[in-house]
């Protein structure tokens, strides 16, 4: 058995753990990041999935990590990260020929909506006004901010929301998304590609407190939607880089098969070749489930435990279909820049509905709510000259399908195919190749439980300070030394790397506590 030692080990190579192995590395520890995979990036990775064609494997346009102060602190753009902004940000492309364009600027959505319906587009405009100030209050939790510092501005924000009467702003705040879009847009011509971005959360239209999903539609209004220059790779390229120059190590194909304790706190990690590093501080940027009732030994035990195990995983996440073109989708009477960011096709906020419901029960939705992503088209390096990468998402997809993914595979992708075809004639035959990448494949390739890559449910009640669970929200654990980070902590999932920056600064901080 080989026996090695470092001051911190990191458990997962995704964006959260290498952001906090920069912030400890660049604090003066030696690190060492253990990644099951042979290579890093967990959920912002890009691959050629068809030969000559580079896809995003899951995250395909960032948001939240633009909110934060992350990028220019580990000097990013220094070590090769470039963001392309998504503008607009989306475009409903509706069945019946309506068109709806969300630019970054509210003024021109505002345009674009009233060449449709002017009354629906004073609605929105209305309805972004509400929105803003929700944003605004939740922002510096977003950050990871200290609390103090950003006081002001969420009392500025709180005040704001507060204003149309308490009780009216907290039935709106606790509100499904479904109820909040019918109480404030007149129709499905915007509810719909609304609630297709609120989808993308993983969370039900029909979920109680689930409208943080929809007000944060203000939010790409106010910071923008970007893509990183040859994909989501291009983030984890450049954390890599930044890593090494500050004397951190990345080891690929290290899966931990146990998190050894003894004494009360944490004494190392032994992988599955028998391998055992040495090491009084752990943090666990994976799955908090996983970590902490699988591979910890024992695992947590006492309320902390039960509370872990009961967090909550449902049936509903993402399912993609990665498609390489000869032509962009031919929407017909479209606008240049209508293929620059997300590309809706949920014509109805009762869709999504439905679909979820029936996700939930095991089925395929039908009809299957969708939108698309063409990367290529602002970032030419991802596909040959002439062709072009097509990223499709299902974002109300059954973890387990009755009859299995394997049997229903080739249907998802024909209902997949057959929506696309029917706002974009001539799709199919545009088609080179294509590669599904459905949920069994990303609990098997990626070691996600159910394919989940927010790790459990971004519910009301497991967000924020609650999130695994109100004792762990703080990154820390009752083990001495172990500490948690990832899609599964606080403060949310997706691509921010709060969860990274903020379970390095508990460990520096506590370290430095104990002198």
């Amino acid at each position: 058995m080989i026996a090695v030692s470092s001051d911190v080990v990191i458990v997962g190579g995704g964006h959260n753990g290498l952001i906090a192995a920069c912030y400890l590395a660049r604090a003066g520890r030696q690190v060492v990041v253990l990644e099951g995979l042979d290579r890093p990036g967990g959920g912002s990775r890009t691959e050629e999935v068809i030969p000559h064609h580079r896809f995003d494997l899951h995250s395909a346009a960032h948001n939240m990590i633009n909110m934060t102060s992350i990028p220019a602190e580990l000097r990013l753009r220094e070590a090769g990260l470039e963001y392309v902004e998504m503008n607009p940000f989306s475009v409903a492309i509706h069945q019946d020929g309506r068109r709806v364009r969300f630019w970054r600027s509210v003024q021109a959505t505002i345009d674009s909506i009233a060449e449709c319906d002017r009354a629906e587009a004073d609605a929105y405009a209305r309805f972004i006004e509400l929105a803003f100030p929700v944003v605004d209050a939740v922002i510096p939790a977003i950050r990871g901010e200290v609390a103090w510092r950003e006081a002001p501005h969420r009392l500025a924000a709180a005040v704001r929301i507060l204003r149309r009467g308490p009780m009216v702003a907290m039935g709106d705040l606790l509100a499904p998304y479904d109820t909040l879009l019918r109480r404030h847009l007149r129709s499905d011509l915007t509810r719909g590609p609304v609630a297709a971005f609120a989808a993308h959360a993983a969370v039900s239209p029909a979920l109680p407190g689930g409208a943080m999903y929809a007000f944060w539609q203000a939010a790409y209004h106010r910071y923008g939607q970007w893509h990183a220059r040859g994909g989501a790779q291009g983030l984890t390229d450049a954390l890599m880089v930044r890593l090494r120059s500050l004397g951190g190590v990345v080891r690929c194909s290290a899966r931990v098969a146990r998190i050894d304790v003894g004494g009360g706190g944490v004494r190392g990690v032994r992988l599955d070749d028998g391998e055992r590093v040495d090491t009084s501080t752990v943090i666990a940027a994976i799955n908090p489930q996983t970590a902490l009732l699988d591979l910890l030994d024992p695992p947590l035990g006492g309320r902390a435990g039960r509370e872990l195990a009961a967090v909550r995983r449902g049936n509903v996440v993402q399912s993609l279909i990665h498609v390489a073109t000869d032509r962009l989708p031919e929407y017909p009477h479209a606008r240049a820049g209508d293929w620059n960011g997300l590309q809706s096709y949920v014509d109805r906020l009762d869709d999504l509905t439905s679909a979820w419901n029936a996700a939930e029960a095991q089925h395929l939705p039908d009809p299957l709510p969708l939108y698309a992503f063409t990367s290529s088209a602002i970032d030419d390096g991802l596909a040959p000259p002439g062709h072009h990468t097509v990223y499709l998402a299902c974002p109300a997809a059954p973890s387990v399908v009755r009859g299995g993914w394997a049997a229903r595979q080739q249907e998802f992708v024909e209902r997949a195919f057959d929506v696309v075809e029917s706002r974009a004639p001539g799709f199919r035959d545009s088609v080179v190749a294509w590669k599904a990448w459905t949920p069994d494949d990303m609990e098997r390739e990626e070691r996600w439980p159910g394919g989940h890559p927010m790790h459990i449910d971004i519910a009301l009640d497991q967000l924020g300070p609650m999130r695994p669970t109100h004792q762990l929200a703080r990154h820390r654990t009752p083990v001495a030394g172990l500490y948690i980070s990832g899609a599964g902590t606080s403060p949310a999932g997706g691509i921010a790397g709060t969860p990274g920056k903020r379970a390095a600064r508990a460990v520096i901080r506590d370290q430095r506590a104990r002198g």
